[in-house]
């Protein structure tokens, strides 16, 4: 992330989706802390993956949307899943990754708007 951020910020849209949710893509947050997010535009980071079938723990993904939130600030981050889940793992496994994420984002929810 770190290397391609910039070309990233470069293109006209109104929000950037990424994955953030798997062994190698879950430290660059940390970009977040350096490189500040342009007004009016939001990241889609994805809290989910579908690189594993281990189902996240609403806490581990509460977590992670609030680190994301710590540096583009909580209303410019909407939680999402690493390039969606069809296809990739069983649909029970999808949906259960589903339901954690619905679960995580209401935990952080309670966390940034206390």
């Amino acid at each position: 992330m770190r290397d391609i951020v910039d070309v990233l910020l470069a293109v006209e849209c109104q929000g950037y989706s990424f994955e953030a949710g798997n062994a190698r893509h879950e430290h660059e947050w940390k970009v977040w802390e350096e490189v500040p997010l342009p007004a009016g535009k939001v990241i889609l980071p994805g809290v989910v993956s579908h690189a594993t079938n281990v189902v996240e723990h609403p806490e581990l993904v509460a977590d992670r949307i609030v680190r994301f939130a710590d540096g583009v600030g909580r209303d410019n981050v909407v939680a999402s899943t690493d390039c969606g889940l069809g296809g990739r793992v069983h649909p029970q496994l999808a949906w259960a990754k589903l339901e954690s994420l619905t679960q995580g984002a209401q935990l952080a929810t309670r966390r940034l708007w206390r």
